[in-house]
């Protein structure tokens, strides 16, 4: 037995709207937005960056669990905008939340680096090299002034605490797998400040066909089918992906709905699948199924199906992601350059 016994989420509290950065290089803001279904972006600020978000979420899932924090043996921290070249944020991330005697690790694999970490953490959980495991996926996304992925990369990040005993674990994993090829539709060699991608090439044979073929998948192995799960949570490059790949495999709009928290915060690229996830478990009774499939460019997608037990009532409180989200301030183009030092 292994499942999620805690988690946390963090998302910067300012934002730019999609209006804000059309009007500057003179786009109709009413189809980028029809065409994104993304209103708004997080931005982190000044001072934050993937580290100091990581920090964030992963306070919050100690917060809720009820865990000697020191028996965690292990935390990888997934990004594709890391703090250093060659320095890990997961060590940091370890040393600031005080634990000792544990393996780190960085994760990359564009936006899946999350869920990469998190396979990890449960199968060293599963097989009891550790007690406990804590995965992160924390991202500043970043995109090129001008190009169309400014109107979406945006910031945030996700944690959680994977166990295997069984009065603590509020979702229990039943199932995961992933499928992975060799598709250039998105990338930034070394050096370069923005990443390059092929654009539509992005959709077909990378995104669809990776979800579409791990979800099948992981249904497959565990032998259930549409109406048994009651939450999905897509990777969330923009809002118009996740329903269009929902719809392809027949599952009801109401069953996707936490995927629309990217139309308020945009792509949180190695957090954007985990934070629907910890949405969907603010929110989640006893019982209920929740199918996750995140995609990396590059290209793979992971998938875990979760059951989510009783211990989920006693879990302790924290602000909620939807608190994230609902507490913003806005900014404009200008602050947002400085922000993420575009200028």
């Amino acid at each position: 037995m292994v499942g999620i016994i805690s988690y946390g989420s963090y998302i910067p509290r300012y934002r730019i709207k999609s209006e804000e950065i059309a009007k500057i290089y003179g786009r109709d803001t009413n189809y980028i937005i029809k065409d994104l279904l993304v209103e708004e972006k997080s931005v982190p600020g000044y001072d934050e960056d993937s580290l100091t978000m990581g920090v964030e979420s992963s306070l919050n899932a100690l917060k809720k669990a009820s865990i000697d924090k020191k028996k965690i043996g292990a935390i990888y921290c997934g990004s594709e905008s890391k703090v250093y070249a060659v320095k890990p944020n997961a060590s940091i991330i370890g040393e600031i939340l005080g634990l000792e005697n544990y393996t780190s690790a960085d994760t990359e694999f564009a936006c899946k680096a999350g869920t990469a970490a998190l396979q990890m953490i449960i199968g060293l959980v599963k097989s009891q090299f550790i007690e406990y495991g804590m995965a992160v996926g924390s991202d500043t996304s970043q995109s090129a002034p001008g190009d169309i992925l400014e109107y979406t990369a945006s910031a945030g990040s996700a944690s959680f605490i994977v166990g295997n005993k069984k009065e603590e674990i509020i979702a229990e994993l039943d199932e995961m797998c992933s499928v992975s090829s060799d598709t250039p539709d998105f990338w930034r060699k070394n050096l370069q400040k923005y990443p390059r991608h092929t654009e539509r090439f992005t959709g077909a044979p990378a995104y669809f066909k990776h979800i579409i073929e791990c979800t099948k998948l992981l249904m497959e192995k565990a032998n259930i089918n549409i109406g048994d799960i009651d939450h999905v949570a897509f990777h969330t490059p923009n809002g118009k992906f996740p329903l269009k790949v929902g719809k392809i495999l027949g599952f009801p709009k109401e069953k996707l709905q936490d995927n629309l928290i990217v139309s308020m915060i945009g792509n949180t690229y190695s957090a954007a699948s985990l934070l629907v996830l910890t949405c969907i478990l603010d929110k989640a009774k006893p019982g209920e199924k929740i199918l996750v499939t995140s995609f990396g460019s590059g290209a793979g997608s992971d998938s875990f199906l979760f059951r989510v037990t009783d211990n989920i009532k006693k879990l302790g409180k924290t602000k909620k992601t939807k608190d994230y989200i609902n507490n913003k301030e806005y900014i404009d183009y200008a602050k947002y350059c400085k922000f993420t030092r575009v200028i």
